[in-house]
């Protein structure tokens, strides 16, 4: 069944524009960390820049649900080109002000508008996806779009050092290799534009009558109303919230203790921690859809955060190879929460408010993390080591048990269909 569905050329080429875009993030991400981090133009402390880029998350968190509307008012296929040409002209804006030596702060809030811009479009594939793809092969599709996705970010990331190395690492450098982002985000607009009007949806608008003025404005509200209405889809953005608490948590307490028993920065325990989690997330691909077909996704989910809390308490020793294993697990744990989300919102929510919905979850995803990296910088120690933090990770798994348990049905109501189209 999954193979036949590859066979929709409406699924392929949606699958085209998220390599594309993702390729796009992978350069511009990896790119904007060599020119603040590795800029020898530049000496930010890694601490604050990732402070820094945390904060950034939460304003694009308060606006995202709003404009999560306007994916369930407009033409889908047109926001896909509109939102990655004009990601394409904000990179090349971020290259500019990279190229003159403006503050890193200036370099930031350029970068935040291109983070809103790919957050949208991302947000429009996933509320596009039900209608290119059927039902009953959701799970696997997801998975599979996620992995390749992961796979081209890293992709992506190499291309941007390749051309660090051709440009060099300084200012100019740095701006020159942004521009490679600028080119692979027309790609995606080109191929988003191969689609057929509506083809992604919506098939009719929420409140259709109203402007997109009042769509906007009424977004959020809409956005939490049917998350609340949608029991499914409460119980996955309740895990997703949890293990977002316990992941910023982890992320800040990581960061202070890689470089208090590193020689160097601590970069390459990060890179080492980063890795084992992409590794986890990779796992999770082939397991989420197994698991989701033998048991479903209220035990799928209950079954991953007890691992969580589990994992957590084992990183109170405070040991390297522990910390691997666990990021492997920890990895795991959050992609199949993310995929079991995704799913309930496209199988369970109704089209018309779909964008709205996926934009409370970005909210969810990111608003969590910053909370959690706050509360944690605030009270982590100077070396990092901290046995209050991993139980406040578990209590917090724990929490994220019951909430599943009490919201998520036992049995899921299986809504009417949406055709795949086939062009």
């Amino acid at each position: 069944m999954f193979l036949r569905a590859m066979r929709l050329p409406g699924l392929r080429r949606l699958l085209a524009v998220r390599l594309a875009s993702q390729l796009t993030d992978g350069v511009f991400q990896a790119g904007l960390f060599g020119a603040i981090l590795f800029n020898p133009e530049r000496h930010a402390d890694p601490l604050a820049i990732a402070g820094g880029l945390a904060v950034l998350l939460l304003p694009y968190s308060v606006i995202g649900p709003f404009a999560g509307a306007l994916l369930d008012h407009w033409d889908r296929r047109a926001v896909l080109v509109v939102a990655n040409t004009l990601r394409a002209l904000l990179v090349g804006l971020v290259s500019v002000v990279i190229a003159t030596g403006a503050p890193d702060t200036a370099v930031l809030i350029s970068a935040l508008i291109v983070t809103g811009a790919s957050r949208f479009v991302a947000s429009g594939m996933s509320a596009g996806l039900p209608h290119v793809a059927p039902r009953e092969v959701i799970v696997a599709i997801n998975a599979v779009f996620v992995t390749l996705g992961a796979g081209m970010l890293a992709v992506g990331a190499g291309i941007a050092a390749g051309l660090r190395l051709i440009f060099g690492s300084d200012n100019t450098g740095s701006a020159t290799t942004e521009l490679g982002a600028v080119v692979l985000a027309l790609l995606a607009a080109a191929i988003a534009r191969g689609f057929h009007p509506r083809q992604l949806g919506p098939d009719h608008a929420d409140d259709p009558g109203s402007s997109v003025t009042h769509a906007v404005v009424v977004g959020l509200w809409h956005g939490l109303r049917e998350v609340i209405h949608t029991p499914t889809v409460a119980a996955a953005l309740s895990a997703i919230g949890m293990h977002r608490l316990v992941f910023g948590i982890n992320t800040l307490t990581l960061l202070v203790f890689s470089r208090a028993i590193s020689k160097g920065d601590g970069l390459e325990i990060i890179a080492a921690v980063g890795s084992a989690t992409a590794a986890g997330a990779l796992l999770a691909a082939i397991t989420t859809p197994l698991a989701v077909e033998r048991v479903g996704r209220r035990t799928t989910l209950m079954i991953s955060l007890i691992l969580g809390a589990l994992i957590e308490l084992c990183l109170l020793t405070y040991s390297l190879p522990v910390i691997y294993i666990a990021a492997v697990a920890l990895g795991l744990v959050g992609q199949t929460v993310k995929l079991c989300g995704d799913v309930a919102m496209q199988c369970d929510i109704r089209d018309w408010v779909r964008g709205q919905v996926f934009s409370v979850q970005d909210a969810t995803f990111n608003v969590a993390y910053v909370c959690a990296i706050t509360v944690a910088a605030l009270t982590v120690p100077g070396d990092g080591r901290t046995v209050l933090l991993p139980l406040v990770g578990t209590v917090l798994y724990l929490l994220g048990i019951v909430s599943v348990r009490m919201l998520h049905p036992a049995a899921v109501p299986v809504p009417p269909q949406l055709p795949a189209t086939t062009g």
